[in-house]
């Protein structure tokens, strides 16, 4: 008997709704503990390394005398911190398991330097194919998280001690006796504090709008020692990193779902140039500094960043040549401008994140959005919360983010 071609392709189609419909997110036993595992190792690292920022008495080595850390100051900038990663990367996550979308538990990466951690990802394991639910699951992430950060750093500056509580900490003599003398804090990094290697970070547009409304606010050479602030403050900027609007970071979701993929393209493009402008403003200092003690050859760092730039722009837009060649023009012009014209970023205050995430977007995130099966137009609600999302980005973001003075 043969068989009934329209027939079949309705049992097929039926089939794929019925798959689609299972539920897929049901982690087993092994799963659990794994995960678990990661994040009891994360909250010991950013225990540990996070007491020598906001402790009384740092440590050189934290991990070899436990013993003389602030362990429960660090374990409440740990568990502050951490808040902002959970709920950023579970807003993914039950996003995801709303639109029944495979998705795994967040990993959580320890790591026994910096601030303990390199964050929190999660893995999307099928493609997503209709706009909305990649909205839905790119903005949940970041919306989760900024509600966290900020509440974070609204109590933090609600619950500011006078000045003088900067005495608890061991060193900066020279920031304690002006304290003592002044009863506020100076609005600039003294000399002692430039030989110590002070741990300084960017102002944003909104940490000094709420600055403002408050008394005894420490400069941001010194709000590290702060545990709501630091942690609000990191919990705003990693917002921030991940609403950039390229590739297939949330930011990249987000507006991707808003305008489309042609005109993502281009915004994306563009973006990606503003940022090694940003990185070639950091990098030029540095390669300026370094190429000096092996020639006196004029504007030889800017050969040498402008080859780099060549190898970023090549992987970024795919060997297209008009575009590489339109937005190296730009990026230079940019970063020129920068040192020039704003007075650029100091030798001794380089951090070259900017130009670990102009190599970052480039080789690994991309710079374009693949495009999804079904394009739709999101609805009001949706767009509103994605445009709001874009807005969080220029609010938390920060030229010269994080850096050692």
């Amino acid at each position: 008997m043969s068989s009934d071609p329209f027939q079949e392709e309705v049992t097929s189609d039926f089939e794929v709704l019925s798959r689609e419909e299972e539920p897929k997110n049901k982690p087993d036993t092994k799963t659990l503990l794994k995960h678990g595992g990661l994040f009891l190792l994360t909250l010991f690292f950013v225990t540990m390394t996070g007491a020598n920022f906001v402790g009384f008495n740092p440590v050189l080595f934290p991990f070899a005398f436990p013993d003389s850390v602030d362990l429960l100051r660090g374990l409440l900038f740990a568990g502050l911190l951490l808040s902002f990663l959970t709920f950023h990367e579970f807003g993914h996550y039950f996003a995801a398991v709303y639109h029944n979308i495979k998705v795994t538990l967040p990993y959580y990466i320890p790591i026994p330097v910096g601030i303990g951690t390199l964050g929190a990802v999660i893995r999307i394991k099928e493609r997503i194919r209709k706009m909305h639910k990649l909205f839905d699951v790119g903005a949940a992430g970041p919306v989760a998280g900024f509600i966290v950060a900020l509440t974070v750093l609204m109590i933090g500056f609600a619950t500011l001690p006078e000045p003088d509580y900067i005495q608890n900490f061991s060193g900066h003599e020279e920031l304690k006796e002006y304290v003592a003398e002044n009863g506020t804090y100076p609005g600039f990094i003294t000399d002692e504090a430039e030989g110590q290697g002070v741990l300084t970070v960017g102002n944003t547009l909104l940490y000094t709008m709420l600055a403002s409304m408050f008394d005894n606010v420490p400069p941001m050479w010194e709000m590290y020692h702060f545990p709501f602030l630091f942690a609000g403050w990191l919990g705003l900027f990693f917002t921030a990193l991940n609403l950039m609007p390229v590739g297939q970071l949330d930011g990249g979701h987000i507006l991707y779902s808003l305008i489309g993929y042609k005109k993502h393209r281009i915004v994306a493009r563009g973006f990606f140039t503003l940022l090694t402008g940003l990185a070639g403003a950091e990098v030029l200092p540095f390669l300026r500094s370094f190429i000096s003690g092996y020639t006196t050859l004029p504007f030889a760092e800017w050969v040498v960043w402008g080859f780099i730039l060549f190898m970023l722009m090549n992987k970024a837009f795919r060997s297209d040549r008009y575009w590489v060649a339109g937005m190296m023009v730009l990026s230079l012009l940019g970063s020129v401008g920068y040192n020039y014209m704003l007075g650029g970023i100091e030798p001794g205050n380089v951090s070259l994140i900017w130009a670990l995430w102009s190599f970052f977007i480039a080789f690994i995130v991309g710079v374009e959005h693949p495009p999804v099966d079904f394009e739709e137009e999101l609805s009001p609600g949706r767009r509103v919360i994605g445009w709001l999302s874009m807005l969080i980005f220029i609010l938390c973001i920060s030229p010269n983010p994080i850096y050692m003075n």
